[in-house]
């Protein structure tokens, strides 16, 4: 219990509930202005006036939000308040330097953006830009600050309740506890949750959904024709079009002016099965029926959380083989790649790690001079997946061939280990790691697959990484301390002034990985078929390839779209 004297005493730190009006803090205000005004500076993709002030508003309740609980640790402490006259003065001065390093901000965002754009090859922004960003900003900011004011109400609702009961700073400290739990618990446990639900609903009806241009293969080699193990209608759109688009022998040999064999493309569905294992098995038979361990190529390939896999990929691999590659996937999600990476990390990994076991033991009981070359791809959190897969040490004796991983998400535990260990001297967006012995890092420029002065071993592996590609360079503690990538020189698909900034680069770099495809090919998370072909031809050593032959293969696939 505490004295009326303690209550009165604090209550003029902690206003009575009756007092809680809704009415703007105004350093709080010019707390949350400031925030947004470091919003407006560039990041790694382009943003126009929409997602931009979106950002904004988010951001500026963000700061408003930080600024209201600084005053409440500030009365928790019973540190000295101004008041009257005095209080008034402190909050128009505050409020006017805010206002105005907006307005300065406002005035530069136009260049900013178009900082970026010149360098991705996309059109600069109009000169409505920063007056349309400062609308949809207010806009924004206004119901998320009425969401705090509830927020505090709830807080302010459950510290009087609680100091009838035990001493007032510890009624205080725990009603903020006790406050912020039922937030977190509203928003992970129910509308989290409801947004995964309808999210997986939303993407599992559009599996479903059948491509009236793609129709069902009759080509006994190809998955989900009539004597195929695998169900054409539980592959998904995904799968269904991966499988009904690759070149054909005939394309193939018109490329490359000799015979050609037939790819064989092997998908199963997320729907084909109940379990991983399952899906594994149909995936393994469907292998043994097409005779895919008699090719020159095995590519275990993992598709990204939707299903989807990159043609820019796989086709030229293809060609560049002379159609003598078998290709497995199995899906093991519905949900967009960001979305499955950010809310479920642990999706795929299970699958992953099945295929790969299952195709794996077979392959190295296979004689070593009659089994295809064994390589591993994956794209976004398809790299993740499969580089969760394997283990380095158990393939000491049977080393798989290699691999070439796009876009590897930044909770990748090999890509961050690999990065961690780069040479001095080489930058973190583009690492050479052990002179390149092992693994070499590349992007849009081929040439720095030759960096590193040490001979490429057998096992080779590729990162294909753009430095505009916050999917790979998100980083969870840039709330607190300037991410790695940001560290001069920075890549040159980034813009020169990217700066950092407390907790706003963190919200730049979420909405970035969000809005990563929004952006020209080529850079951010859109990776080109003609930065995939020297990888592969690195990697994989076609034999009797040329560097003439490269040329015309990236040519053939200038502008390409892998739908």
């Amino acid at each position: 219990m505490t004295s009326d004297a303690d209550t009165a005493r604090h209550a003029a730190h902690w206003p009575p509930l009756a007092s809680r009006r809704l009415t703007l803090s105004v350093l709080s205000l010019s707390v949350g202005i400031v925030f947004f005004a470091f919003s407006l500076t560039p990041s790694l993709i382009p943003r126009d006036y929409v997602l931009q002030g979106v950002l904004g508003g988010i951001v500026m309740a963000l700061g408003y939000g930080l600024g209201q609980f600084g005053l409440l640790l500030w009365r928790y402490v019973e540190l000295p308040v101004l008041g009257g006259t005095p209080n008034r003065a402190l909050n128009a001065i505050v409020l006017v330097a805010a206002a105005a390093l907006a307005v300065h901000f406002l005035g530069n965002t136009a260049e900013w953006q178009n900082s970026i754009r010149v360098r991705v090859g996309m059109e600069p922004v109009d000169a409505t830009h920063p007056v349309n960003v400062a609308a949809i900003a207010v806009a924004v900011f206004v119901p998320l600050w009425i969401i705090g004011w509830a927020f505090q109400l709830l807080l302010d609702t459950l510290r009087r309740q609680l100091r009838r009961l035990i001493p007032v700073r510890l009624a205080n400290l725990l009603g903020l506890v006790l406050a912020a739990y039922a937030a977190w618990a509203l928003i992970d446990g129910f509308l989290v949750q409801r947004f995964l639900a309808f999210a997986d609903d939303v993407y599992g009806e559009a599996e479903a959904l059948f491509e009236p241009e793609i129709a069902r293969p009759d080509d006994p080699l190809k998955a989900g024709s009539p004597v195929s193990l695998v169900d054409w209608r539980a592959m998904g759109r995904w799968g269904r079009r991966f499988v009904a688009t690759g070149p054909d022998a005939e394309a193939i040999a018109a490329f490359t002016g000799q015979p050609a064999e037939q790819p064989i493309r092997i998908y199963v569905g997320r729907n084909a099965a109940e379990t991983p294992a399952e899906r594994t098995e149909i995936a393994f038979a469907e292998m043994l029926r097409t005779g895919a361990f008699e090719r020159e190529v095995l590519l275990i390939a993992m598709p990204v959380g939707s299903g989807w896999l990159d043609a820019g990929a796989h086709d030229p691999l293809e060609f560049m083989h002379g159609g003598d590659v078998a290709t497995v996937a199995v899906q093991y999600s519905h949900l967009v790649s960001w979305i499955s990476l950010v809310f479920e990390s642990d999706a795929g990994l299970e699958q992953a790690q099945s295929l790969f076991d299952r195709v794996y033991d077979h392959w190295k009981k296979l004689p070593p001079d009659d089994r295809p070359e064994l390589y591993l791809h994956g794209i976004s959190q398809g790299a993740l997946v499969s580089m969760a897969s394997i283990d380095l040490f158990e393939m000491v004796a049977e080393p798989v061939d290699g691999a070439v991983w796009a876009g590897p998400p930044f909770g990748s535990d090999l890509w961050s280990r690999a990065t961690s260990a780069r040479d001095p001297g080489s930058p973190y967006w583009l690492p050479v790691v052990n002179e390149g012995e092992f693994v070499r890092f590349v992007n849009q420029n081929p040439a720095n697959l030759t960096r590193g002065s040490a001979d490429w071993g057998r096992v080779r592996a590729v990162f294909l990484q753009y430095g505009s590609d916050p999917i790979v360079f998100f980083d969870p503690l840039a709330a607190l301390r300037r991410p790695p990538f940001m560290q001069a020189p920075t890549a040159p698909d980034v813009s020169p002034q990217l700066q950092w900034y407390p907790f706003v680069t963190l919200f730049q770099l979420a909405l970035d990985m969000a809005l990563s495809q929004n952006i020209a090919p080529g850079y951010g998370h859109r990776y080109i078929a003609q930065d995939y072909i020297p990888a592969w031809v690195a990697v994989t050593r076609p034999e009797g390839w040329t560097a003439t032959d490269t040329t015309r293969l990236m040519q053939r696939f200038e502008g390409f779209d892998p739908g």
